[in-house]
């Protein structure tokens, strides 16, 4: 058996550092308190910083931020979700011949797929838990959008950083999240991948959590109506996982 990843160990042994110390610390402190070389500790400070879990601030120091502090009930939340999720998500796949997942927030950046159902059809789309995509890219982005109601110069940011795979302009987004706002779900027909439709919706669940059930299918094996409800489904299926967890 493997032993643990060192620089993991090393990113959570700077989490509880910072956790103690209210007041913050610097690059040079934070690197003589554990012991790091100072390329190695600002690597893994650039890293905690992109995943939202501290924060630097004018003063050069670092201080943990308010999504460290929820993580612990956050990863329960998370555990119990995936449990509650299991069975609806295997029912919507089954029915829908759809690949159906569920998406968590995990940064300002990125969504991670943090569970998977795929349908019995001898043809699938492949998607393996653990993967991330950015968070304002996919139907997923869309809905998680919609759902936050977000500035336009954040919408922008959201949209510069994700690569599209079929031209999509600005305008065009924005409408479509306007869309998502108003039906409850997003579709994204092959701008995010080729040859793939995708619909999403977030989970309504209580405070600052953000989760997201997603349905992807090939590209013109649906017509617009069987998309919309198939959208209806996604909906109606992230409702009772909701409604499993209360």
């Amino acid at each position: 058996m493997s032993g643990p990843v060192r620089s993991v160990s090393q990113a959570f042994a700077i989490l509880r550092l910072l956790s103690r110390r209210t007041d913050g610390l610097t690059l040079s402190q934070i690197g003589r308190e554990l012991g790091l070389s100072p390329s190695s500790c600002l690597n893994l400070l650039r890293t905690l910083v992109a995943e939202g879990m501290i924060a630097r601030a004018e003063d050069q120091r670092y201080r943990v931020t308010a999504a460290w502090g929820e993580l612990d009930s956050s990863g329960r939340l998370t555990e119990r979700l995936i449990a509650r999720a299991a069975a609806p998500m295997r029912e919507l796949a089954r029915q829908a011949e759809a690949t159906v997942g569920l998406w968590h927030a995990v940064s300002a950046d990125r969504l991670a797929l943090i569970a998977l159902s795929e349908s019995g059809a001898a043809t699938r789309i492949h998607m393996v838990v653990g993967q991330r995509q950015p968070i304002g890219g996919g139907a997923t982005g869309r809905a998680l959008a919609a759902s936050e109601g977000l500035s336009t110069s954040e919408l922008q940011r959201r949209f510069a950083a994700v690569r599209w795979q079929r031209p999509l302009d600005f305008d065009q987004y924005l409408r479509e999240v306007s869309e998502a706002g108003a039906q409850g779900y997003a579709i994204d027909d092959g701008s995010g991948h080729a040859g793939i439709a995708s619909l999403g919706c977030r989970i309504p669940l209580p405070g600052r959590s953000r989760f997201c059930l997603s349905a992807s299918v090939f590209a013109n094996s649906h017509d617009q109506a069987a998309l919309q409800r198939l959208g209806r489904s996604l909906v109606a299926t992230a409702a009772e996982i909701s409604a499993a967890l209360a």
